[in-house]
């Protein structure tokens, strides 16, 4: 198990509560109100079993799966299912990347419902006051808002997040406690019995199921969210979080049960509980509760798909860093398709209730996957096989009753969600599967065996001057070894004479936050081979990072960067930069299997998703040279064309 790097502090703990627990912190909003409408007619058995289906949820599959044993299994202090996926993809199960791809993908589509859910049940509050209030315009107006306020970065009013969540906790813990005066007997639903009994006797056990659900949806971005606040402050603050939840589940249940006359009517229990003089406030509370959990859901979209990218899970995509905060980053064109999400989401269901159709299926599907690598993980820790077997089929049991129960909400909203993921996913495969082909078939040769004929290139005067340093992006994980293509490029393709040769391997590493080189020259150090080690949460800004490199070469007195031109050296002026890539397209002329060539050629069309590779890898345009090179695959006979006899 890897060790966190946060402390346990009051302050790790205060923004706890702002990052983390916005999704699952919002739930009171929806959840009762959807659990009044699978039975419109009930007796009080059925609201304490109910709440009772609520507290044991909570407990087992987020106190247990999520903050006792998922946060304890950590990449450098990063959490999510891609760090997880990065913790167990050398194992030989090649088939564990589709594993990932599902897992992260659902949790995608989880991110464009919840802000439209939340937003939307926030807002309904509204009709308590003013029954005709226009609560889809007022929704809109605030999802337009939230995600226009994405590129400038959060870091100002993020630092009100944790004070207001505070504020938001105890709110719901003291309405609860003061509702719960009302029927004591609601206390009986601690007893799991009363749960069991609930899902033993009533015959739409699916239904009710479907909506408990809901309660525990934001366990996963709980996971997520574990390098920004570290393991201990998101396990200590979660029983704080968890008591103010379960009393505010007790409250309204007990004012559904004094109150028969809420079941024939759309009253949200979540505001029924509030005395009238209080409601405005509760409104503008739950509003920005709303918000907040909005602008987690989004944020950790734009970690995850960082992640992917670096883990060959999806097409480079333009990566903004709004402020200088570690970690905060945006991704305009996510954005974009976040806020198109949501507002679709909006106009197609219209109401929260409608909405909750769609909510959870997605995320399920992120539990199961889940649950999948981390058994994977904790047998790859050394656990007993017992153990993880226990574990595995524990939790694979109590989420696919979930998967089930959400399954009979697939027409009345639930495609839409798998229909979003559906898409992502199968992005993701075919990206993930091409760079596996694209991979297998590159050709790499020992550069120091072309060292000489390089050496003599850069001596003969009759080939003109390229540049000074030439510098030739390798992906190679061979230091020792280089594409052939680099060498065609140099040796065969118009010849390319210059004073310094740079071979920089950019390697993406497992761990999130990594950033080192090595340096190593060759031929007298007129050919220098840099391995660069990128971590997967790391912005690659090749330019910026081999400008530091040479630095530091130039400091140590290993190079000398000033200019080999007479006119130039006179004054020390550096020599110029110069960098190439090699950009392998698939070749239509490849006789490879059917499978590959489909992937491949839809590998193609997807990278017009994708920015240029030299703005990819943060390469200054004006100096970036971009060779395009077929890519052949060959397959398992190839017709050889035969000399005719005369």
């Amino acid at each position: 198990m890897q060790k966190t790097a946060h402390p346990l502090t009051a302050l790790g703990l205060l923004v706890a509560l702002g990052i983390v627990f916005g999704d699952i912190g919002t739930s009171p909003l929806y959840v009762m109100k959807a659990i009044m409408h699978v039975n419109p007619a009930a007796a009080p058995d059925y609201v304490i079993g109910a709440i009772s289906c609520i507290i044991w949820t909570l407990t087992l599959q987020t106190t247990v799966k999520y903050v006792l044993i998922a946060l304890r299994a950590d990449n450098k202090g990063e959490g999510g299912i891609l760090a997880l996926f990065s913790l167990v993809r050398r194992l030989r199960h090649r088939w564990l990347y589709i594993i990932a791809a599902i897992g992260a993908s659902t949790l995608i589509a989880d991110g464009v419902i919840t802000p439209a859910v939340t937003v939307t049940s926030a807002i309904e509050g509204l009709r308590g006051i003013y029954p005709a209030a226009p609560v889809i315009a007022i929704t809109i107006m605030i999802i337009c808002l939230i995600f226009f306020v994405q590129q400038f970065g959060t870091s100002k009013i993020g630092r009100c997040f944790g004070p207001f969540m505070l504020a938001w906790f105890l709110m719901l813990g003291i309405l609860g406690t003061v509702a719960l005066t009302s029927a004591p007997a609601v206390l009986k639903a601690f007893n799991p019995v009363y749960a069991v009994r609930l899902l033993i006797h009533y015959p739409g056990w699916f239904l009710i199921l479907g909506a408990v659900f809901l309660c525990t949806t934001g366990a996963e971005a709980l996971y997520s969210d574990l390098g920004h606040c570290g393991r201990l402050n998101i396990s200590v603050s979660w029983i704080f979080v968890k008591l103010m939840l379960i009393l505010n589940y007790l409250g309204q249940g007990a004012y559904i049960i004094t109150h028969p006359g809420i079941w024939a009517s759309d009253t949200n229990p979540f505001y029924a509980i509030m005395p009238q003089a209080f409601l405005p406030v509760g409104i503008i509370m739950s509003t920005g509760a709303a918000i907040i959990a909005s602008q987690a859901l989004i944020s950790g979209s734009f970690t995850i798909f960082s992640e992917a990218i670096n883990l060959d899970f999806w097409p480079r995509l333009r990566i903004a860093y709004p402020t200088v905060l570690k970690g905060q980053l945006y991704i305009p064109s996510i954005n974009l398709f976040l806020f198109l999400g949501c507002i679709i989401t909006v106009l197609l269901f219209r109401t929260s209730s409608a909405m909750e159709a769609a909510y959870g299926l997605a995320i399920t599907v992120t539990m199961l996957m889940t649950t999948v690598l981390l058994s994977f993980y904790l047998r790859h820790r050394g656990l007993p096989a017992w153990l993880v077997a226990t574990f595995a089929v524990a939790f694979l049991a109590i989420e696919g009753c979930f998967l089930v129960a959400n399954l009979f909400k697939f027409m009345h909203g639930g495609w839409y969600t798998i229909l979003i993921a559906g898409a992502v996913c199968a992005v993701m495969i075919i990206w993930h599967r091409a760079c596996h082909i694209r991979r297998r078939y590159i050709q790499f040769k020992p550069i120091a065996d072309h060292a000489p004929v390089i050496a003599d290139i850069r001596a003969d005067r009759d080939i003109p001057k390229y540049a000074t340093n030439l510098v030739y992006i390798s992906h190679s994980d061979d230091p020792a070894l280089v594409e052939s293509k680099i060498l065609y490029s140099i040796i065969n393709k118009q010849p390319k004479r210059a004073d310094r040769y740079w071979i920089l391997r950019v390697q993406y590493t497992d761990t999130p936050d990594t950033l080192t080189y090595t340096a190593t020259p060759l031929a007298d150090g007129r050919i220098w081979c840099v391995g660069l080690n990128i971590g997967f949460r790391v912005q690659p800004k090749i330019t910026v990072y081999l400008r530091q490199i040479v630095e530091d070469l130039v400091a140590a007195g290993r190079i000398d960067l000033v200019s080999t031109y007479p006119s130039l050296r006179r004054h020390g002026i550096p020599g110029d930069f110069r960098f190439s890539i090699i950009h392998r397209i698939f070749s239509p002329s490849s006789n490879c299997a059917k499978g590959e060539r489909t992937v491949m050629r839809l590998f193609e069309r997807l990278r017009h998703l994708a920015v240029s590779p030299e703005r990819a890898m943060g390469l200054d345009t004006s100096t970036t040279t971009v060779e395009n090179v077929p890519l052949i695959i060959p397959g398992p006979s190839t017709t050889r064309i035969q000399p005719q006899d005369p």
